[in-house]
């Protein structure tokens, strides 16, 4: 992993001609409000090799100096330069990553992050990941009803997770598109309902609950249907699906639906763990395409407690 990130071996880090402390003073620097005392701390560098790295910078034409409030603090930002050769960086960056991501088999891109992130956890549990590296997220919201693009978001995040993990294609994205846009047409009735997980203004996840369609076919029963239940990679495992699933089940006992189904698939196990932790139970299983590709779906089912 070092030879291939190009710590080893000279120059050519990232594209560049920088050393490795370059590329990241630069991508530091790239965030804007930082001075040379603030680089030292996150780079983790004597005051003389951070002094001796940001002269080079700014004489190669990538970083400028401007004096702060303070006349005895200068602020570090970008030339037009340093933001281009910064803009390489990152393409550089991401399409390293891509291509190593593509050579591994449908799932294992997961297991990848969680490592990483069981790592990181790992580093901080003795303080070597500094402050400014631990800043808290934006707070994350439940909020019940449309959201401008709404619909295209949840379809988006559908159609990445599940081409990534099970390798489905358009005509799942299409099945989610049409039977999602039909749905929000039906808000106005009082037994259906839809909440998305915003932070920072965007939609990170959601979930809806269908009061109508199981009911057509189930005459006998109350029946509420949990559909369309995702969270987006970036946030996943951190409990907002756990919380987007409590608010759809005390809308569920609320509306006094004597029972709730759920469709999905084998191979999701974390994904059955919060179910059944939430008091749901696979009752049903067949083997089924009706998504492009042959799996093993499943019906889960949670009676009114």
């Amino acid at each position: 992993m070092v030879r291939e990130l190009g710590f080893m071996g000279g120059g050519d880090f990232a594209g560049t001609d920088l050393s490795p402390s370059a590329v990241h003073a630069l991508i530091e620097i790239e965030k804007g409000g930082v001075t040379a005392r603030d680089l030292g701390a996150r780079l983790r560098l004597e005051k003389s090799s951070v002094s001796r790295m940001l002269r080079k910078l700014v004489d190669s034409g990538d970083v400028k100096e401007e004096t702060g409030e303070d006349a005895r603090v200068k602020i570090l930002s970008l030339t037009a330069t340093g933001k281009k050769q910064v803009a390489a960086i990152h393409t550089f960056a991401r399409t390293q990553v891509a291509n190593a991501l593509d050579r591994l088999k449908p799932g294992q891109g997961r297991t990848v992050l969680e490592g990483l992130r069981l790592y990181t956890d790992a580093l901080d549990a003795d303080g070597t990941v500094i402050a400014h590296e631990r800043a808290t997220p934006p707070r994350i919201e439940i909020v019940a009803g449309y959201q401008p693009g709404l619909i295209a978001r949840i379809v988006q995040m559908h159609a990445l997770y599940y081409a990534r993990e099970s390798g489905f294609g358009q005509r799942f994205e299409s099945v989610v598109a049409s039977g999602l846009a039909d749905f929000c047409g039906r808000l106005g009735t009082p037994r259906n309902a839809i909440w998305a997980a915003m932070q920072d203004g965007q939609i990170i996840g959601s979930i809806a609950i269908d009061g109508e369609d199981l009911n057509r076919k189930n005459l006998d029963k109350d029946v509420a249907h949990l559909r369309w239940f995702i969270v987006d990679d970036r946030v996943r495992g951190g409990g907002v699906g756990r919380r987007l699933l409590s608010t759809a089940l005390a809308f569920v006992d609320e509306k006094a639906f004597t029972e709730t189904h759920l469709w999905t698939f084998a191979g999701l196990s974390a994904a059955r763990r919060l179910y059944e932790a939430h008091g749901f139970t696979c009752v049903e299983e067949w083997s089924g395409t009706q998504w492009g590709k042959e799996v093993l779906e499943q019906r889960f089912v949670r009676p009114r407690p």
